[in-house]
């Protein structure tokens, strides 16, 4: 059985913020060709949830993903219920630890 995936809001806003930032650089038909491929990498994880590396160093129950080889995705997963918590999204190189210091959950 599948799991859920849910996004944090700072994870939310920084695909927002992606999608803003492809499309003033490319166009946004591009942008939204983009971010449509990270979502479906994080809707991905309802089948695969560890498929990812664990990041315990960063945050108890981290993993990472990427997409593109550009863009990392941070989630979490729990057994019960069966979810995948998408804790964010970061581009090009962003501090991993940084981001989800600031961002609380993200």
């Amino acid at each position: 059985m599948p799991y859920g995936v849910v996004y944090a809001p700072e994870a939310a806003d920084q695909l927002e913020e992606l999608y803003r930032y492809i499309a003033e650089r490319r166009s946004p038909v591009v942008a939204e060709r983009y971010t449509s491929a990270v979502i479906e990498t994080c809707e991905g994880l309802a089948l695969f949830p560890l498929r990812g590396v664990s990041r315990e160093d960063i945050r108890p129950g981290l993993r990472v993903t990427h997409h593109g080889g550009r863009t990392v995705i941070a989630y979490a997963v729990d057994q019960e219920p069966r979810r995948v918590s998408i804790l964010g999204v970061l581009y090009g190189g962003q501090d991993l630890a940084r981001a989800l210091a600031e961002g609380g959950d993200a």
